[in-house]
């Protein structure tokens, strides 16, 4: 394919899936989006979301892994049945929804869930869990980067720093997971990419590496406001992207 008669692009690629993970890894949200954006000015749209899921299932994989004794496994096993759910739904759904309407939604409910009215203890039960699961599978299939949304779930839960990465980290590589098996049965040739996607796993170890380094050097209390911050960035980006449609 003529990205791989390209060097400098795919270098340029594995170093943002290096970058992105760091990103994600050191500041627990973010990189995920940020390297959707990158990606879809490189490759053809019919393989922009899956390239970019397999690619997350390996930084996400990685992530879960290093960070492995800090996951609420409750919590993991709620999402995952969900996600399956959402992942065989989404099998059979043959029309694509609107981008822009997806990504309305997805904006404002982010920024209800970190800014709206909090339970008690700020915690989302194990069906919302199964829910939250199922309907973020399912949205991933056509927009690709559903981390934000993911990531609002997780930190509404009473963690820590590193049991948000973790169990986020862990959410995440289920989900992918999930939908790499739905779009190799709908015929996706994963094969053809491989070469680009193992440079591009490769480099988002070493940036995941390097940024959990740096999580442990973040306080708490800073964590939390620029976790914050950034998925509060992310939501008014993609209004801003659905905005773009009427304009």
């Amino acid at each position: 394919m003529a990205i791989f008669d390209n060097l400098e692009l795919v270098l340029l690629l594995t170093f943002a899936s290096a970058g992105t993970s760091f990103i994600t890894a050191s500041m627990g949200i973010g990189g995920g989006v940020l390297l959707l954006a990158i990606l879809a000015s490189a490759l053809p749209p019919a393989a922009l979301i899956p390239v970019h899921g397999l690619v997350q299932l390996g930084s996400n994989g990685n992530r879960a892994i290093m960070t492995r004794r800090h996951i609420d496994w409750s919590m993991v096993k709620s999402f995952t049945v969900g996600a399956i759910v959402g992942a065989f739904a989404a099998s059979f759904v043959v029309i694509q929804l609107p981008l822009y309407l997806i990504q309305l939604c997805v904006a404002l409910f982010i920024l209800f869930l970190i800014w709206g009215p909090k339970p008690q203890r700020h915690q989302v039960s194990a069906k919302g869990q199964i829910t939250y699961g199922a309907a973020t599978t399912f949205l991933s299939m056509f927009v690709g980067a559903t981390g934000p949304l993911v990531a609002s779930v997780v930190h509404r839960q009473s963690y820590d720093k590193h049991s948000i990465t973790a169990t986020f980290a862990t959410c995440m590589s289920f989900q992918h997971l999930l939908k790499m098996l739905v779009f190799s049965l709908v015929g996706f040739a994963f094969w053809q990419w491989l070469p680009l996607i193992i440079l591009m796993i490769i480099g988002g170890m070493f940036g995941t590496w390097i940024g959990l380094k740096m999580l442990n050097k973040i306080p708490s209390g800073h964590f939390k406001v620029i976790f914050k911050a950034v998925i509060t960035i992310l939501a008014f980006r993609l209004l801003w992207q659905a905005g773009q449609t009427f304009i």
